[in-house]
């Protein structure tokens, strides 16, 4: 290869033989060529010394100068593909000086190729001239071994150190300090959840840290009027999970509800009491306007911006709250202001499916489910379903559910082959959609429907118990769609507390995070919540 600057470098073999560096020491040619060369010097020493058969260095200089400049190229490249006939007066081996060719044009085209390389952050990468090392066997996953190590420059290096070790911490500037902990935590007749997020952008957190698990606190509840044992039993344990969760982390608010089973059992404060005495967690059991609130609260997100009025329904394990919505041209930061009607039922998937079998549904005993919830919304008074979708109260509306039952159905109407929150939360449903994945859980026995992956069998007796419930609202509020949500009571007291803090305050600095770890933390820890918009 040429120098830019230089010319060709002379071989140390046709330099050792014969002196050829000292003859070729002149001028450089004019003309148009990018590359400079070096005439011979023409006198009689320096000509005869060169007489060898091979060589530039031994043609007389007139021939040099008369001869065409691509031939000269030519002659140039066939002496470089051999340098056997130069080793012989150099001393050297051919497998020795091949490998010294290939080495030096090899990384001269890599350093060429190397001056566009651009780094991390847009800058280009360190030098050729500064050292590389090879991995070796314990290097960055994804490398092989015997591969180069790409140079970085100083600060690449500095942000790469300056990355948390715990994998679990989420990125924080420096100089700032971390954003406050929240947890939420619901302990329902079905269900034991907690939550424990950050504030970030206005009306949004990100949850750091979650647990969910299925205690049918209700079970036996509707028979006996009374928290069973097991079912008690089984409740304190997911709460003692929750409690070191809790005491791992620096909390700045919590607030820990229990509902339902708890509200409508005649041993529901001495279950309080031996929860507090055997956990250390002190529990809420709230009233049912305030759990209504709350389920507002979580999905305020999801309402249609066109939309101004809203039928809004959380069907629980014991009670099934049920709000209506209307918003004017003044939406306030917290949608529950806008609550003007509501109700909650005293029947949820547990104790629906208790009374009329949840395994064998025929759709028959389906219909009496239905009708058993109708006459229970007979008694509520709200605006007609012509008021709710013209005249004061807006263009339209529409339904938005959140509960197992109704996330249940969105994951099987997208044949998910894993529950995906992704996927399902703020999926809207037409309302033949709807109707298709109830009449295909109508036709599916219990093994089929505890098969399905979104649907378990922890859930296949109380999924179309849930149906029923859901077909009834659908017949007092028809409405061409429905928007799911897979949240709830959690992100309402997440919400409430992040908005009475002043999480969310203009003009406080954000600190927006990356998380780092595992795919496996990844999936359990890092999932984006939309919260009201406070």
């Amino acid at each position: 290869m040429k120098d830019p600057d230089h010319g060709e470098k002379p071989s140390e073999s046709g330099a050792s033989a014969a002196g050829c560096s000292e003859a070729r020491t002149g001028a450089p040619r004019g003309g148009k060529g990018k590359r400079r060369r070096r005439k011979l010097s023409g006198s009689p020493s320096a000509i005869a010394s060169g007489s060898g058969p091979s060589g530039e260095a031994g043609r007389p200089a007139a021939l040099n100068e008369a001869e065409p400049s691509r031939k000269r190229k030519r002659r140039r490249r066939s002496k470089s593909a051999r340098p056997q006939d130069q080793s012989a007066a150099s001393g050297a081996s051919a497998p020795a000086l091949d490998a010294a060719l290939s080495d030096k044009k090899g990384g001269q085209k890599r350093n060429r190729k190397a001056r566009h390389r651009r780094g991390l952050q847009g800058r280009p990468l360190a030098s050729a001239g500064s050292p590389t090392t090879s991995l070796r066997p314990g290097g960055r996953p994804g490398e092989r071994p015997g591969d180069t190590a790409r140079p970085r420059n100083g600060e690449a290096a500095a942000q790469q150190q300056a990355r948390p070790e715990r994998l679990g911490a989420p990125f924080v500037a420096p100089g700032e300090p971390p954003a406050p902990l929240y947890a939420a935590l619901d302990l329902g007749t079905n269900n034991c959840r907690l939550l424990v997020a950050q504030p970030t952008r206005p009306g949004q957190f990100r949850v750091v840290d979650a647990f969910s698990r299925i205690v049918r606190l209700g079970e036996g509840l509707g028979a006996s009027g009374r928290l069973s044992d097991d079912a008690m039993e089984r409740s304190v344990e997911a709460l003692k999970v929750c409690a070191a969760k809790l005491g791992a982390r620096s909390i700045r608010r919590r607030r820990l509800i229990a509902t339902e089973a708890a509200r409508a059992a005649a041993n529901g404060e001495a279950f309080m009491k031996r929860v507090a005495e055997e956990t250390g967690l002190e529990l809420e059991i709230i009233d049912r306007e305030t759990e209504a609130r709350l389920a507002v609260s979580g999905c305020s997100s999801l309402v249609d911006r066109e939309t101004r009025s809203v039928v809004l329904f959380d069907i629980g394990g014991g009670s099934s709250e049920i709000a209506v919505i209307r918003i004017g041209e003044n939406r306030s930061s917290r949608l529950a202001n806008h609550i003007t009607h509501w109700t909650s039922l005293p029947v949820g998937v547990v104790t629906l499916s208790e009374r009329h079998g949840g395994e064998h549904v025929t759709p028959q005993s389906f219909e009496v489910m239905v009708r058993e919830v109708e006459a229970m919304l007979a008694g509520f008074e709200s605006p007609s379903v012509d008021a709710l979708a013209s005249g004061s109260y807006g263009d339209g509306f529409h339904l938005i559910g959140t509960s197992g039952t109704v996330t249940t159905l969105a994951g099987v109407h997208l044949d998910l082959p894993r529950y995906d929150r992704r996927r399902v939360d703020g999926l809207w449903l037409s309302d033949d959609e709807v109707s298709a994945m109830q009449a295909r859980l109508l036709s599916w026995d219990f093994a089929a429907r505890a098969a399905n992956p979104c649907i378990g069998p922890d859930r296949a007796d109380l999924v179309l118990a849930g149906c029923a419930i859901l077909e009834a609202i659908r017949r007092r509020w028809p409405s061409s769609r429905m928007r799911v949500a897979d949240r709830g009571l959690r992100e309402g007291l997440l919400t409430d507390m992040m908005a009475d803090d002043g999480a969310w305050r203009r003009g406080r600095p954000r600190r927006h995070q990356r998380s780092f770890g595992s795919a496996q933390a990844g999936e359990e820890r890092v999932k984006r919540h939309e919260g009201t918009e406070a």
